[in-house]
């Protein structure tokens, strides 16, 4: 019986670090606009398509960003209100004055 030869293929591998804080939300907004829409270099590919795609890449961030930013909003609203209602008003106080989300 003969033995199968695999192979793997290695990726690329980021690195990303802050300091006392998490990722902002255009880093995590530009992470998932990369997964979605690929705007390829081909010098091939006619330049106003290439063009249209640039164009429909920035609006779909805009919309991307906008439902990030209201969903980290009504989880910080949850968690604000579930520290109130067991009597940690300190803790929702501290998430009510965190740095306001744009």
């Amino acid at each position: 019986m003969k033995g199968q030869m695999g192979s793997a293929q290695v990726g690329v591998c980021n690195v990303v670090t802050t300091q006392y804080t998490g990722l902002d939300v255009d880093y995590w907004t530009d992470r998932l606009l990369d997964r979605i829409i690929h705007v390829g270099t081909d010098p091939a590919c006619p330049s106003p398509i290439q063009e249209q795609a640039v164009a429909y890449k920035a609006k779909i961030r805009f919309v991307i960003r906008h439902f990030l930013v209201n969903a980290i909003k009504s989880d910080r609203t949850t968690l604000y209100n579930l520290f109130t209602q067991q009597g940690h008003g300190d803790m929702a106080e501290i998430l009510r004055h965190l740095k306001e989300i744009q």
